[in-house]
């Protein structure tokens, strides 16, 4: 006879063995079909931006194997073992509890997420992420791996702060690994299916805003997963058109800034001004970034 543990304890193996070849193969579906259905022209050559993303990805990736995920794993179990978290506290049902789970880390990422915008020291390593000259599914893993690294302290106090079942977690991890390939695609979806679906989650058309070059642009549309933090935080940003998307970061766009060593050594160098040709002009600073997204949230 299964008890509750034994349950749990099955729930979390299928979770993870879901995770481990749904996420890859979610990518790879991907990754064909924004070559077939693309929904922007694309402004680099592919081959020569598969290499930096390749690279880049591969060193963030190897940080998140050896550091991150053991962390965040062997802290989970804690959190689990010993009922830590809001999630405990507020409900004892099961079904409650992983609702309330998979909510607390939505909207935790999506401050996490705006952190590491209007944070300068955060906004360096972060922007290794959005200096890429155009957008697709190979987007989505590029990130520095000192940005990485530092998450996995964010990832603990997320998972202390927020307890729970730790096949939750698993679960919600899938569900944010497989929306942030999807929203970072260049996949041209059904125009009438996307703003559907948009009022859900995340889609290619409203993250590639976030991707824009224009400061407001940037500093708009931060939602993880589910679009509702947007929409309740006033940052939502939908009245762009693809066609006038111009991705990368101003500051940032001469064809020498987008190689492995130039993104890499980037964060630790003085930093230009990132807005220099936006419309916002050139004395808008990533120090400015709180007080401006304030005001937009007003």
């Amino acid at each position: 006879m299964f008890t509750c543990a034994r349950w749990t304890e099955i729930a979390h193996w299928a979770a993870m063995n879901f995770t481990f070849y749904l996420v890859p193969a979610m990518f790879i579906i991907l990754f064909f079909l924004e070559r077939r259905f693309p929904l922007r022209r694309a402004k680099s050559p592919l081959k020569s931006r598969l290499v930096v993303n390749a690279v880049v990805s591969a060193i963030a990736i190897a940080v998140a194997l050896v550091v991150v995920r053991p962390i965040a794993m062997r802290v989970l179990r804690l959190a689990s073992d010993n009922d830590w978290g809001l999630s405990t506290v507020i409900a004892t049902n099961p079904a409650v509890q992983a609702i309330l789970v998979f909510l607390l880390m939505d909207l935790s990422f999506y401050y996490w997420h705006r952190a590491n915008h209007a944070w300068p020291l955060l906004w360096r390593f972060h922007n290794a992420h959005h200096i890429d000259p155009d957008l697709d599914v190979t987007t989505a893993v590029r990130f520095h791996f000192v940005e990485i690294a530092y998450s996995s302290v964010f990832r603990v106090l997320q998972v202390i702060a927020i307890g729970g079942p730790a096949w939750v977690f698993v679960a919600y991890e899938t569900v944010f690994q497989v929306n942030t390939y999807m929203q970072h695609s260049n996949l041209r979806l059904p125009i009438g299916f996307e703003r559907w679906l948009s009022l859900m989650v995340v889609t290619p058309r409203m993250h590639a805003i976030h991707h824009g070059k224009r400061f407001h642009e940037t500093n708009s549309n931060w939602s993880t997963v589910l679009s509702v933090w947007d929409r309740l935080h006033r940052t939502l940003r939908l009245n762009v058109p693809q066609s006038r998307i111009d991705v990368g970061i101003a500051g940032y766009s001469l064809p020498g800034d987008n190689t492995v060593g130039a993104v890499m050594a980037m964060p630790f160098q003085k930093q230009r001004n990132y807005w220099h040709d936006d419309v916002t002009g050139p004395e808008v600073s990533c120090r400015q970034n709180r007080a401006i997204q304030s005001r937009m949230a007003e």
